[in-house]
């Protein structure tokens, strides 16, 4: 009996792969239980989720228990973006173009003038002031999206011109995350070495690019079945990865070219939408689980989380000036849009998380990311939630 106690003791303390999907799983139900009852509130589920994670990795089980299944809960997120290059289309700015191409300019310009604050006040060096410049671009518009269809506007003018600025926005962010990864990666290595698989990822973005227009004219067959869709998302991920673009923007791209080399059906789309559905919120209980209780404690991560709370707030109302009298008259509601953009939601946990695994931030400025990822999501939903009961309670008393 004394032997088996140390065994007992042993097995808890490094939990096999099925403790440890068990105890995912868990937590997944609980965040489920829990995202129904608060979603009245407008609190999204993912702050469910990171918070259910964030007790498990401080109490149940570390991070470092389940880091062998992080590729597993990345599905999740790589689904997604590649979800977005499939909408990547021409006719995506055909309705206020103007406007869109505005509102995607300042929320990504604003934040840039931050630069040099961050740089100076807590001596970053560039790849991490980068970083956090990305997170602050970034927009979380699919919790928007979702909050405007459950108060049935998503088809209104300030609903449509969402959608057209949810797709793009990320882009110039995505870019800017990629930037600060190949930086970070040069800057390890010490020898500079970081930018030439950079170029070779860039040479075969262009090459698979030409080669589907080839394929296109010259060929019949089309990408049909659901393993081709994954063999796309897969490699064009692994590409980015192992080129430094990072493995969100090679899903892009791969999403990109699947749109261009056939239509993805109904069947094709329910894959990506189960990948979605199961392993995103694992990912996001995987995010909480990185942060350490110890970091929160930290008074600098406090300090660094409210000034970029302050930027990202600042940077999202200066999108206001992108809507103008003639979308006003167009039916467009200027705060309706603003709040939409105000949540960083699941871009912002994505970049933090895909940073801390490059070495380009520390478990600090993870923290302090997280912190000011999930209260602008938070608070941008709770005044968006406001702001569209106001339209609707003068929309009624007009009539």
């Amino acid at each position: 009996m004394p032997r088996l106690r140390p065994a007992i003791a042993d097995r808890l303390l490094t939990p096999s792969l099925l403790t440890t999907l068990l105890v995912l799983l868990l937590g997944l139900a609980i965040a489920r239980l829990m995202s129904g009852t608060v979603a009245r509130l407008a609190v999204p589920a993912i702050v469910i989720e990171l918070a259910v994670g964030f007790v498990l990795g401080n109490t149940v089980m570390p991070y470092q228990a389940i880091q062998p299944l992080s590729g597993l809960t990345e599905l999740g997120v790589l689904s997604l973006f590649f979800q977005v290059g499939l909408e990547v289309r021409g006719d995506l700015l055909i309705s206020r173009r103007k406007t869109i191409l505005r509102l995607v300019a300042l929320s990504f310009l604003m934040p840039l003038l931050a630069y040099g604050p961050l740089v100076a006040w807590f001596a970053m060096k560039p790849a991490t002031a980068l970083l956090c410049l990305a997170c602050l671009s970034a927009t979380g518009t699919g919790v928007t999206l979702r909050l405007l269809a459950q108060r049935q506007a998503l088809q209104t003018p300030s609903g449509r011109l969402l959608v057209g600025v949810s797709v793009l926005d990320d882009l110039p962010a995505i870019a800017l995350l990629s930037l600060a990864v190949a930086m970070g990666a040069q800057s390890l290595s010490r020898g500079g070495g970081g930018l030439l698989p950079m170029l070779l990822g860039l040479g075969a973005a262009a090459a698979s690019y030409g080669l589907s227009g080839w394929w296109i004219r010259h060929r019949s067959e089309r990408p049909s079945s659901s393993l081709s869709v994954l063999m796309v998302l897969i490699a064009s991920a692994w590409v980015g990865e192992v080129s430094g673009l990072t493995s969100l923007l090679g899903a892009l791209w791969g999403g990109v070219l699947l749109s261009r080399l056939s239509q993805v059906d109904a069947q094709e789309s329910k894959v990506l939408e189960l990948l979605s559905d199961i392993f995103l919120p694992l990912y996001f209980i995987s995010v909480g689980m990185r942060v350490s209780a110890g970091s929160l404690l930290d008074g600098s991560a406090w300090s660094l989380a409210a000034v970029l709370f302050v930027i990202a707030m600042v940077s999202k109302l200066a999108c206001g000036f992108g809507v103008t009298a003639s979308d006003r008259r167009a039916g467009v509601d200027r705060w309706t849009v603003v709040y939409g953009l105000i949540p960083r939601g699941l871009p912002g946990l994505v970049f933090a998380s895909t940073a801390l695994s490059a070495g380009v931030i520390n478990n600090q400025q993870f923290s302090a990311l997280v912190i000011m990822v999930t209260a602008t999501t938070v608070i941008g939903l709770l005044l968006l939630e406001g702001r569209l009961q106001s339209n609707r309670a003068g929309a009624e008393a007009k009539a």
